[in-house]
């Protein structure tokens, strides 16, 4: 496993992040310390969760599913970069209670307090607000973490779904206090959606954030799915049918999955291996249902795309160019 640094902090992180998502939901217990020791193994320790991973009645279920796989001991928590995040409401479901959610001081020091019960762990190495809270100042924000930093709970504090100006804002005013600054970005970004290249990671870059992109495969449209909708007679759902039906959208994914198989080479291991080639990038988001997803995931790490494939992938997906001259009329 290739390592690199987590934005401008002192951590060596694998290339490859490990998403907690489908941990409880889809993939039960056993499975689950299965994927997480497989992973550790293949040396990917940057753990990805969230408070309200579990969902529904369930909330919280998936960092209880990761503390008892640290509790298993083997130096598990002290080989770990540990991510969790902290914004949706955690009261029970149908009953929302004001001060159970976003990021104000007290629920902020609520979350964390919570998290670390559940994690057990007396630690989390970075905290993440999960998405922007328009009602609370970011210097109570910053005042929250300085006093979790300080009592040794976190170490960085991280942003995700931020636009650019959002980083921008949230940094300014972290220097203005004498606060670190978020030192990472969790965003929307893959192949098929690059939106992210005119705003959020110029700004993440000018700040010295890393990079983590979520749905790397778009929600699996990256990874092959008509081929697996003619071979297999697999189904698609959701979002991902939606897309489907759209014409233009089916057109560049075909063009895709021809332009792969033309080279041999696996649709959603390319897309994984694509994003390790972005600037600023620091290691895209897995969410392995099975081992053998995991396998797959890991398999991108070694692919080495050349430029030829990089310049036809850009033609099916073309990205919007460079910041500020992507705004142009």
């Amino acid at each position: 496993m290739k390592y690199t640094q987590l934005g401008r902090t002192g951590l060596k992180v694998g290339r490859l992040v490990l998403g907690t998502m489908n941990f409880g939901p889809q993939t039960d217990e056993p499975e689950s310390h299965t994927i997480m020791d497989a992973a550790l193994d293949a040396g990917i320790n940057l753990f990805d969760t969230a408070n309200v991973y579990g969902w529904g009645e369930n909330k919280g279920r998936t960092e209880t599913i990761i503390g008892k796989w640290f509790a298993k001991g083997g130096e598990r928590r002290d080989k770990v970069v540990l991510a969790t995040k902290v914004y949706a409401n955690m009261g029970a479901e149908g009953a929302p209670w004001p001060n159970h959610d976003k990021l104000s001081a007290l629920n902020i020091r609520r979350a964390v307090e919570a998290s670390l019960t559940r994690l057990q762990t007396d630690y989390i190495d970075l905290f993440q607000f999960h998405h922007v809270d328009r009602d609370t100042p970011v210097e109570e924000i910053w005042q929250a973490v300085d006093v979790l930093i300080q009592q040794g709970k976190i170490i960085y504090a991280g942003s995700s779904n931020f636009p650019g100006w959002k980083i921008a804002q949230t940094n300014e005013t972290a220097r203005r206090l004498g606060s670190y600054g978020l030192v990472s970005e969790q965003c929307l970004y893959n192949l098929a959606e690059r939106r992210a290249e005119m705003e959020v990671i110029p700004a993440a870059r000018e700040y010295g954030l890393g990079v983590i992109p979520w749905s790397p495969l778009h929600g699996g449209l990256l990874g092959g799915v008509i081929k697996k909708q003619s071979e297999g007679g697999r189904r698609t759902s959701g979002r991902s049918a939606d897309a489907l039906a759209d014409s233009s959208v089916r057109k560049k994914l075909q063009a895709y999955e021809d332009l792969l198989d033309k080279h041999g080479l696996a649709p959603g291991e390319v897309a994984l291996a694509w994003l390790l080639t972005r600037p600023g990038v620091t290691g895209p988001i897995v969410g392995p249902r099975t081992t053998d997803q995991l396998a797959s995931a890991l398999r991108a790490v070694e692919l080495d795309l050349s430029d030829e494939l990089l310049t036809e992938l850009d033609g099916i997906f073309p990205g919007p160019g460079p910041s500020p001259e992507a705004f142009a009329w």
